[in-house]
C-alpha cells in the first residue's frame, strides 16, 4: 500500500475512533478503574456504584491496604474485584495495581467518594482524542466541607515549586483523580510508598516531556462518618522531601552546581579579609580560617564534579525510561490493534 494511502487510512481510523468517543462508545478499549483503599467502608460502595454507572464497560479494581473496618467486604458486595496489598502506603498500592492490572485505559481514583465519577468519561475522551498519556482531574471545590485551607494552600505552594523546578504544566499536582494510557502505566517506575505518589507521577511526566492535560472536575466533601488519612503537616513535608529527592535525582547538575556555588561564595567571603591582611602585612594571622576557606573551595569543586558525573548518569537513565515508554503503543492504537486482529 502506498505511504500516502496508508497515512489516509490511519487518519480515517482515528477520526472514526474519535467519533465513537463522542457518541459515548469506548468500543473495544479495556478500561480499568483503580481504587486504592484504606478504611473506606463508609464510602467505597458509593464509589463503586458511581463508577459502574458512569463507565458500565469498565472493570473496577479495589485494592485494600490493610483496612480494619470492612472495606474489602463492602467493595466486594458492591461488585468490585477486590485485592489486597499488605505494604502500607498509597504508593505501594499504586505500584501493585499498575503491575497487576492489564488494560488500555486506567482511571485512578481515591475511595473516599470525593471525586466526580461522571467526569471520568470526558477525561478518557480527552486522553484519546488528543493522544495524551495522563489527564489530571483538577479539583473544583463544590462544598465548604471539602475546602481545607491548609491543604489548598499547601497544594498551591507545592504546585508552584514543581512548576519552578520542572516546568509549568499542572495546576493541581496532588489530585488523586487521573486517567492514564497503558504506555504510561507500564513504563512508570513507582518509587514512593505514601501520598507522595501523585507528586512522583507528575514529575515523571514533566521530566520526560510526555503529552499530558488537565480537566476540571467537581470535588466534594467526604461522606458523613468518613475521615481523611492525610495529615497536612506530616504529609506536606514528606511531599516536599520527595520533590527535593526527585530534584537531586533528575536535575543533579543544577542541584550540586547550586551547592557548589554556595560553598564557593562562603569560601570567598572567608578568604577576602585574609587576602587583604596578607597584601598589607605579608602575614596570614588566621591560619584555621584560611584552611577552612581552602577546604570549602575544594568541596565546591567536588560538588560541581559530582553534578557533572551524575548528570551523565541521569541522562542515561532518562533514555532508558523513554525507551521503555516508547516500547508501548500510543493511546488509541490498542483499539485499532483489536479491530485488525
Amino acid at each position: 500500500m502506498p505511504q500516502a494511502w496508508r497515512g489516509r487510512t490511519v487518519l480515517a481510523d482515528r477520526r472514526e475512533a474519535i467519533a465513537g468517543l463522542r457518541s459515548n462508545d469506548l468500543g473495544s478499549y479495556r478500561v480499568a478503574v483503580l481504587v486504592p483503599c484504606y478504611n473506606e467502608a463508609v464510602a467505597i460502595a458509593k464509589v463503586v456504584a458511581d463508577f459502574r454507572s458512569a463507565l458500565p464497560e469498565a472493570s473496577i479494581f479495589v485494592y485494600d491496604n490493610n483496612s480494619s473496618d470492612g472495606t474489602a467486604a463492602a467493595a466486594r458486595a458492591a461488585g468490585a474485584s477486590v485485592h489486597r496489598e499488605e505494604h502500607q502506603g498509597k504508593g505501594h498500592v499504586v505500584k501493585r495495581m499498575f503491575a497487576d492490572v492489564e488494560a488500555d485505559i486506567y482511571v485512578l481514583v481515591d475511595g473516599d467518594a470525593t471525586y466526580d465519577a461522571p467526569s471520568a468519561r470526558p477525561m478518557i475522551q480527552k486522553l484519546l482524542a488528543e493522544r495524551l498519556d495522563m489527564v489530571v482531574g483538577t479539583r473544583v471545590h463544590r462544598e465548604q466541607e471539602a475546602y481545607r485551607a491548609g491543604h489548598v494552600t499547601g497544594n498551591k505552594v507545592l504546585t508552584g515549586f514543581v512548576a519552578q523546578v520542572f516546568g509549568q504544566r499542572f495546576t493541581d499536582i496532588l489530585s488523586g483523580y487521573r486517567v492514564f494510557s497503558r504506555r504510561f502505566v507500564k513504563s512508570f517506575p513507582v518509587l514512593s510508598g505514601g501520598f507522595e505518589i501523585e507528586t512522583e507521577l507528575t514529575v515523571h511526566a514533566l521530566n520526560l516531556g510526555l503529552p499530558v492535560g488537565e480537566y476540571d472536575t467537581p470535588y466534594y466533601a467526604r461522606p458523613e462518618g468518613s475521615a481523611s488519612k492525610l495529615n497536612t503537616w506530616r504529609d506536606g513535608f514528606r511531599i516536599l522531601w520527595m520533590i527535593g529527592k526527585l530534584y537531586r535525582a533528575e536535575r543533579p547538575l543544577a542541584c550540586f552546581g547550586l551547592i557548589g556555588l554556595l560553598l564557593a561564595l562562603m569560601s570567598i567571603v572567608l578568604a577576602i579579609p585574609i587576602a587583604i591582611t596578607y597584601v598589607e602585612t605579608g602575614l596570614v594571622p588566621r591560619l584555621p580560617t584560611a584552611v577552612l576557606s581552602t577546604g570549602l573551595m575544594l568541596l565546591a569543586f567536588l560538588s560541581l564534579a559530582s553534578g557533572l558525573i551524575l548528570d551523565t548518569v541521569t541522562r542515561g537513565r532518562r533514555e532508558l525510561k523513554l525507551m521503555a515508554y516508547l516500547a508501548h503503543r500510543a493511546p488509541g492504537e490498542e483499539r485499532q490493534r483489536g479491530q485488525s486482529g
